[in-house]
């Protein structure tokens, strides 16, 4: 297998304790998979930020945003018959599928792309709103397409996990679109450019029964309204992407065709990064795809935290030949490293 991303030496550049939490009651478990965007000259982070109570011996507590928006805390015995409690990130009581943790989105800035920090003049927290986001907002994409910034997140509810829309021109104010793909959907990185007139978009509906976790292409006459819907890329078996493949950010437009950095996972839950190929005119057409990983978990940030060996990124910025992607490492800390897109396309095969 082959790794060719330059980490940076300063990694992780945020972990937990960096930040401050969101509401008193509440500890920042982890912090992970930015969306990434320039604005005013600076590198601008959208952390998803993971929340959750202190546990005390014998009781499992998580925290769910209630009809009202306010936070409330659900407390259950760990001897609990009606309880299933063996994963990390989700509980199962009496049925219902819980998160472990609230996660809500948080705007960091920097002015070397290195260290970050929250500007003080600016709406710095962006949290759930509404039923569909009950359980909170997760790994959002930037796109930002003429003058508007299209943040497509993931929005989790006892309903299910969708894809919502939140737009902005100036990063003060957010229009909320609503759910664009309802449950169960995610990853979902839209074009930073339209192609015949259309949006495109890619997402990744899950199919446990038939079918599987592969990702999709869609079209749109406004962003808002998504059709033509088909599935372009699936995951192999046997090989480091045989459970599920995801979306990273926008796709990167080069001479080649659109080139879209993605992640996959196999059956242990670990999460390695690969590259496809689209055609420009036909982004439904996968021209090339890597065969191995251009990044794989191996330092030790990466390889144990809340949950450990993961990788996975859902924001980038593109400087001529060098793409900066900035990435979730073991679901807990923000990490950035360095690639050559040349490089990339070189280990495409066709």
């Amino acid at each position: 297998m082959s790794d060719i991303a330059k980490r940076f030496p300063e990694n992780p550049l945020l972990m937990p304790k960096d930040l401050t939490a969101s509401n008193p009651e509440l500890q920042i478990i982890s912090l992970l998979n930015p969306g990434v965007f320039t604005f005013e000259n600076k590198t601008w982070l959208l952390v998803r930020v993971a929340e959750s109570i202190a546990q005390k011996e014998g009781v499992i507590f998580f925290p769910v945003v209630n009809a009202l928006g306010k936070i409330e805390i659900i407390e259950i015995p760990l001897n609990d018959p009606d309880l299933i409690a063996n994963d990390a990130r989700v509980v199962n009581y009496k049925g219902l599928d819980y998160l472990t943790t609230l996660s809500h989105l948080r705007i960091l800035c920097s002015d070397d792309g290195k260290k970050f920090y929250e500007p003080k003049d600016a709406t710095t927290l962006l949290m759930g709103s509404g039923i569909l986001e009950q359980f909170g907002i997760e790994d959002c994409r930037v796109t930002k397409l003429e003058d508007t910034y299209y943040l497509t997140y993931t929005a989790v509810s006892e309903n299910g996990v969708g894809v919502g829309l939140r737009t902005t021109k100036d990063w003060k104010s957010f229009d909320i679109k609503g759910m664009i793909f309802p449950p169960h959907n995610k990853d979902c990185a839209i074009f930073e450019e339209k192609i015949n007139g259309k949006f495109y978009a890619l997402h990744r509906p899950t199919s446990p029964q038939i079918g599987g976790n592969f990702i999709w292409l869609a079209e749109s006459p406004d962003g808002i309204h998504w059709g033509n819907h088909q599935c372009i890329l699936r995951s192999r078996p046997g090989q480091w992407d045989s459970a599920r493949v995801g979306a990273g950010a926008a796709p990167i437009k080069t001479e080649k065709g659109w080139l879209e950095i993605y992640h996959g996972a196999n059956a242990e839950h670990q999460y390695c990064l690969g590259a496809f190929l689209m055609d420009l005119e036909n982004p439904a057409k996968v021209i090339a795809r890597t065969i191995d990983p251009i990044m794989l978990p191996q330092e030790s940030y990466e390889l144990s935290g809340f949950f450990g060996y993961v990788v996975f990124t859902n924001g980038h910025i593109v400087n001529g030949d060098k793409l900066t992607i900035y990435y979730g490492a073991a679901d807990e800390f923000v990490c950035g490293a360095d690639f050559s897109i040349q490089e990339i396309l070189d280990s495409l095969q066709y």
